[in-house]
């Protein structure tokens, strides 16, 4: 058997390697090994928040007045042309979900770094509409979900809340019809299941925080709820 996998890694790997090579997904240099995502260049320049072991920093800002939230964090900055929209391109339209997961293993070290995210219960990925959903082939959200959960050995749960219906892209929406785009837009399925527990909603990006804030005021009007929020990116505003 050993004998075996000698080979696979010697001559095996090697030709994979050569016919499908293995490449950064921040700028796509060839890298040397199946196991690596990012570069080290790329790895080193990640633009990091340092929020989950900030109080009051501008995520939690974000919901002061609109919802109530024990914590919440995002792991990278987000601007035009950065490396951090690249990455999120890379995994919500090119199809990389192991790049999803990695992140999210990254914002699961952040997150016990912290210990202002220490008495969750459940992560649950912000839904997308199951149409939409299908269309892509899966959720953005739930990879990242997946990532957090594998450092953290919280479980993830898709079947807790649902997203009732469509809504158009929030990307050239003003404030108020983000708002207005996301109003009654989810239900939570197992009420019963949510009563007493401390939930981290994950989503992969925050903008002005319309979705995740009506996600979590589902979420709320369960008795003794309380939500946590976690993102990959945060837009600057």
């Amino acid at each position: 058997m050993k004998a075996i996998q000698y080979l696979n890694n010697q001559i095996l790997s090697p030709l994979i390697h050569l016919f499908y090579p293995h490449i950064c997904r921040g700028c796509a240099v060839e890298l040397n090994s199946l196991k690596e995502t990012l570069c080290i260049s790329c790895s080193g320049n990640l633009p990091y928040t340092g929020f989950a072991k900030t109080e009051n920093n501008p995520v939690e800002k974000t919901f002061w007045g609109r919802i109530e939230v024990e914590a919440a964090m995002s792991l990278l900055y987000f601007t035009p042309s950065s490396i951090t929209q690249k990455l999120m391109h890379q995994l919500k339209y090119k199809g990389c979900q192991q790049l999803g997961v990695y992140l999210g293993q990254l914002i699961g070290y952040e997150l016990i770094s912290s210990n202002r995210f220490s008495s969750i219960d459940a992560i649950l990925p912000l839904p997308l509409f199951a149409a939409k959903e299908k269309l892509r082939g899966y959720n953005q959200a739930t990879v990242i979900a997946e990532g957090i959960s594998n450092v953290t050995k919280i479980p993830v749960f898709t079947d807790w809340i649902a997203r009732t219906h469509f809504t158009e892209t929030q990307t050239k929406k003003s404030r108020e019809e983000r708002w207005q785009n996301v109003e009654g837009l989810f239900k939570v399925i197992k009420p019963d299941v949510l009563k007493n527990k401390s939930i981290l909603l994950v989503d992969d990006v925050l903008t002005t925080g319309a979705t995740l804030e009506a996600c979590g005021n589902a979420i709320k009007k369960i008795p003794e709820t309380t939500v946590f929020i976690a993102t990959l990116a945060y837009a600057l505003q």
